[in-house]
């Protein structure tokens, strides 16, 4: 087998992104980019830790996740397997990445940034459904947002 072990060969084999895969990705939500990911019900939530990585499916009969303004989203975390492998990365490192897809939908949305788990009561309370809340808030501050079709020639 013949392995691509360094980066000049990695750039020799792909060459540089086109220009169309470079503009599209942006520092904030921009309105599109937020109305997908407002009509998301599902997303992949991962993260990274001294055990290495970790990929956590996350969904819910709303959206996933809130929009609290164009570089923050809210991500509640409710009662699941109590694994908590990606809570437990985010506190010893923050970097996550979110791929969010939408049902009908070709195109899905990819945010990379950083993370931080919130337990403010006022928080908690936003995402109140009856009497139960989350246990933390998944609070990610966007580095960069970007869409990506399904198709690989897609721009």
């Amino acid at each position: 087998m013949t392995w691509i072990t360094t980066l000049d060969a990695l750039h020799a084999r792909y060459g540089t992104p086109g220009e169309a895969a470079r503009v599209k990705v942006a520092p904030a939500l921009t309105p599109a980019y937020r109305s997908h990911i407002e009509r998301s019900r599902f997303c992949v939530l991962t993260t990274v830790g001294p055990e290495g990585t970790d990929g956590s499916p996350r969904g819910d009969a709303g959206p996933v996740v809130r929009v609290a303004d164009a570089r923050t989203l809210l991500l509640p975390d409710w009662q699941g397997n109590e694994r908590i492998d990606s809570l437990r990365n985010i506190v010893r490192d923050g970097r996550v990445s979110l791929l969010f897809l939408v049902a009908g939908s070709n195109t899905a949305m990819r945010v990379n940034g950083t993370a931080r788990l919130s337990v403010a009561p006022d928080l908690l309370a936003r995402f109140a459904r009856g009497s139960k809340q989350p246990r933390c808030v998944v609070v990610i501050a966007i580095a960069e947002v970007y869409s990506q079709c399904a198709r690989a020639h897609c721009e």
